[in-house]
């Protein structure tokens, strides 16, 4: 960082990260961004402090049907429906190239059942122990892992673990056993209360929770009036969102003591201070990132500069809004810079 401005790198579990921008689970490809914009540099010096691919599932999957994307009022809808080859090829293909990136990675995974997180881990595990040797220490500072128990497009499995307080302990706890660095549970805001999930994921073993993930969504065709995307409804991202995943930010940051990636609506340097300001330790960018994959890195240095403005550390930022804010309930919590 520039002389005079601050120190941004954070801790995320055992990943040190130079800033607090990384990008949401499916929303940036290196790789086709890299090749498609042919711009190298992508790959050379990533935008992001950490880098999270597409979603990880053990079997194959084809994704839903077309159309998957629809843009809305302030927002997108997508149902893409996790299309991925399956971690066996993920493993074989994917991860050498990743793991040559100049960054840490978080891989994310999505299971069909709590069983489905330990035999993933487990999977992947085994990979990176290949390629970086099997003592923990030799690879924890680099590699993590996100638990998927969240995703609205697909219509059995993961949305619903994550929707349960039990069945999202389950597969933290399986994975957990298996996984011995940094592990994010990504949390569903499509539920009544979300404080007894996040809890449950940190009893059994989360690092960090990651919220939160699209909210679900339907947009109809205007000439039929039947559902416009491919799998009827789908996860909805983009500005439009953004003061309902700050709800949730705040709420799981009063209530629950583990470091928070915070993403909903993020596309300038105001709403990373909300993000953090409400509890966040990191940012995650979401779909401004297809616009531009560019755009963690440039809001990394305006968010040197604002906080350069107010002469203020990350630590004077990181949950400045529950300082003096009376809870409701009365489990308030601030979370530590």
């Amino acid at each position: 960082m520039t002389a005079g401005l601050p120190d941004l790198s954070v801790d995320l579990g055992p990943l040190r990260l130079a800033h607090p921008l990384v990008n949401a689970s499916g929303t940036l490809d290196l790789f086709e961004a890299a090749a498609a914009l042919e711009e190298p540099a992508l790959l050379r010096e990533p935008p992001v402090a950490a880098y999270v691919p597409k979603t990880v599932t053990l079997r194959p999957r084809r994704g839903n049907e077309p159309p998957r994307i629809v843009e809305t009022e302030a927002g997108l809808l997508n149902s893409i429906g996790l299309p991925n080859a399956g971690v066996e090829a993920f493993v074989e293909e994917e991860l050498p190239r990743l793991l040559a990136l100049p960054r840490p990675i978080i891989l994310n995974v999505g299971g069909f059942s709590p069983e489905e997180y330990g035999l993933l881990a487990a999977r992947l595990r085994r990979g990176v122990e290949a390629l970086l040797g099997a003592d923990p220490s030799a690879w924890t500072t680099r590699v993590g892992l996100e638990l998927n128990v969240s995703c609205p497009n697909v219509h059995s499995g993961c949305i619903s673990i994550g929707t349960d307080p039990a069945e999202t302990r389950s597969a933290v706890a399986g994975a957990r056993v298996e996984w011995p660095g940094l592990l994010v549970v990504k949390l569903t805001p499509n539920v009544t209360d979300i404080v007894p999930i996040a809890r449950a994921a940190a009893e059994a073993g989360a690092s960090a929770l990651s919220l939160v993930n699209t909210f679900k969504g339907l947009v109809l065709d205007r000439v039929t009036l039947r559902p416009y995307l491919g799998g009827a409804t789908g996860g909805l991202s983009g500005p439009a969102v953004k003061p309902l995943a700050l709800r949730l930010v705040f709420e799981v940051a009063a209530a629950v003591g583990l470091p928070i990636v915070g993403m909903g609506g993020v596309c300038s340097v105001g709403d990373v201070l909300d993000f953090m300001a409400c509890g966040a330790r990191v940012v995650a960018v979401g779909a401004a990132g297809f616009r531009d994959p560019w755009l963690p890195a440039r809001l990394v240095q305006e968010l040197a500069h604002a906080l350069a403005d107010r002469r203020w550390t990350l630590a004077d930022l990181i949950g400045c809004a529950h300082r003096g804010v009376k809870n409701p309930r009365n489990v308030l919590r601030p979370p530590t810079p």
